[in-house]
């Protein structure tokens, strides 16, 4: 890299970590504090939060930002799940309030099970499906944000969209990880408006260090905040929005301007777990999130984890063994609750929880574990699935303002890019490739099948914790498609068990399990681990695992941020 770009990408980073106090333990703030997946973001949230703003308000302004400077993650073109805490007043009687805010794309009504099918009536190969018209689902992030606004937020709704705009016409310098992921998309160059934007006139990938506009986004987002939600599912934005989908170059969708108009937001009740002295709290069905770390941490509690820790061949044993069980369930039982009735009750009830957790041996590793029965499963049989695939391609925010409300926010278009179709200057998303290719699965129905109107399964899992007495103790959330789940469960265990600061929490090794081989971080301490997680029967694999683990710890003292060093966000705050 030329010495010149080096220095001004250095000087951007240097610039915006100023919010925050550096302390050995991480970033500290005393009255608000946000951790974001980018730094242009994190600057935007904490413009509102020095204006008095909200956590919502800081959200949204940060979500904004992410749509210019992390297209390859998330944006306006795609979905998201907020979880918002609001401390209520219990010296007057006021408890505290969670709200579990639904953004999930949706598909479209015309789009049925045999929207991945090809002609032999077998799955499109993967790679193939994730590109154009029909992976698009019907983005959810604009109104979704609007919703949250009204209720929770304090600043303009127009004020929020001001940072956005401003970068987006002044322009941000191209960071090393979105010209790294641009350079080796296959299909990007594939489509005429993404061509145009992400590749110089000679065909190469924008430089780091390069100073990047976008008027059309500007343009965009300015319409948005003067007239609201309605300016996105409505009119000329929603008819390009179509447009682009039905007359994409590959595989044109079938998606409306009805589809764009009908969309709802769900804001939904959230699910909170009981884990020793913590309420663990995160987002319902579509989202497996809070299920699935639910299960999990049950499964642990038996176990010393303060002691045996997130490091050791045992404390990897435990929690992939807990995983497997975990995902078993996932996979055979949760969908969209609108189109299949999920057993949440049934799958978190604490005798079958029990039960199911002394298939657990310390002496061995059960091997692929077969899903359970809960107590209101119903007399509906379904097909565990496990083809539905889910990208690492997500942005984090985390934000707790000056009156303690707090906000985990996971968002994004799924794949790098999404679908690679780019409208008004931003990315239409692919999540629709979150759904199971195949509607059935020997003679039986897949409940993550694509229906018309139906939110795709998701692994996204924005997680608050609180305490007994229903305190905010810390929120915390990750990309990384279906492995969020294990990003979030090694990380809460780190802190909460062993005490970990809310950075080191986050930079620790990752390890994961899905219900199949346990995949150790390459390049950490648990590499040496492999052999003896063998010697238990563990399938093992080291393999990279980018998580972007964004956190906010309330402490005596104040807030203590976490930023994943794997990736280019940070935590700022006052």
């Amino acid at each position: 890299m030329p010495t010149g770009t080096l220095r001004r990408v250095v000087a951007v980073i240097a610039l915006f970590a100023l919010g925050a106090c550096a302390t050995p333990e991480g970033p500290f703030a005393e009255r608000h504090m946000i951790a974001a997946a980018n730094p242009y973001a994190a600057e935007a949230g904490l413009e509102m939060l020095r204006e008095g703003g909200s956590a919502v308000d800081a959200a949204i302004a940060a979500q904004m930002v992410l749509t210019l400077v992390e297209p390859q993650s998330s944006g306006i073109g795609g979905g998201a799940f907020l979880l918002h805490f609001a401390p209520g007043r219990p010296d007057r009687g006021v408890p505290p309030v969670l709200a579990a805010f639904d953004g999930r794309e949706t598909a479209p009504r015309a789009d049925d099970g045999n929207l991945f099918l090809g002609p032999d009536g077998r799955p499109i190969p993967f790679g193939e499906r994730v590109v154009g018209g029909i992976p698009v689902g019907v983005p959810g992030v604009v109104r979704m944000l609007a919703e949250a606004h009204k209720r929770y937020g304090r600043l303009p709704w127009g004020r929020l969209f001001e940072p956005a705009i401003r970068l987006a016409e002044q322009g941000f310098v191209v960071s090393p990880r979105l010209h790294a992921l641009i350079a080796a998309d296959e299909h990007l160059k594939d489509f005429p408006a993404a061509r145009q934007y992400f590749f110089t006139a000679d065909g190469a990938p924008l430089p780091i260090g390069q100073v990047l506009r976008n008027q059309a986004l500007a343009d965009t987002l300015r319409q948005i905040a003067d007239r609201g939600a309605d300016a996105f599912y409505r009119g000329p934005i929603a008819a390009d929005i179509v447009a682009a989908v039905q007359s994409a170059p590959v595989r044109p969708g079938k998606m409306t301007l009805d589809d764009l108009a009908d969309y709802r937001v769900k804001v939904r009740a959230a699910i909170c777990t009981p884990y020793r002295d913590w309420r663990v709290c995160g987002m319902p069905p579509p989202s497996s999130g809070a299920v699935t770390i639910g299960q999990i941490l049950a499964f642990l509690e038996p176990y010393d984890m303060a002691r045996i820790g997130t490091s050791s061949a045992q404390a990897v044993h435990l929690i992939a063994e807990a995983s497997r069980l975990a995902f078993a369930d996932r996979d055979q039982y949760l969908a969209d609750p609108e189109f299949v009735r999920v057993p949440v009750a049934g799958l978190l009830d604490r005798s079958y929880l029990t039960t199911r957790g002394q298939m657990i041996s310390t002496l061995g590793s059960m091997g692929h574990a077969q899903p359970g029965l809960p107590p209101d499963a119903g007399p509906t049989r379904y097909a565990p699935d496990q083809n539905a695939l889910e990208s690492a391609s997500t942005s984090q925010l985390t934000v707790v303002d000056d009156n303690g409300n707090a906000v985990s926010l996971t968002t994004s278009v799924n794949l790098p890019f999404g679908s690679r179709l780019m409208v008004r200057g931003f990315m239409l998303n692919d999540q629709l490739t979150d759904f199971s290719a195949r509607p059935a699965i020997n003679g039986l129905p897949v409940a993550n099948r694509v229906e018309g109107g139906k939110r795709p399964l998701s692994s996204m899992s924005p997680t608050l914790v609180l305490d007994r007495d229903g305190r905010l103790v810390l929120a915390i959330g990750s990309p990384g498609g279906r492995n969020i789940i294990g990003y979030v469960v090694r990380a809460l265990v780190a802190a909460l068990d062993q005490g970990m600061s809310m950075q080191h929490a986050v930079e620790a090794p990752n390890f994961v399990n899905r219900n199949g081989p346990t995949i150790l971080e390459r390049g950490t301490a648990l590499e040496p681990l492999a052999e003896p997680l063998r010697a238990l029967g563990h399938e093992v694999q080291i393999r990279p695992l980018t998580s972007g683990l964004y956190g906010v710890r309330v402490t005596r003292q104040g807030l203590e941020g976490g930023a994943d060093p794997r990736r280019e966000g940070v935590a700022i705050g006052d």
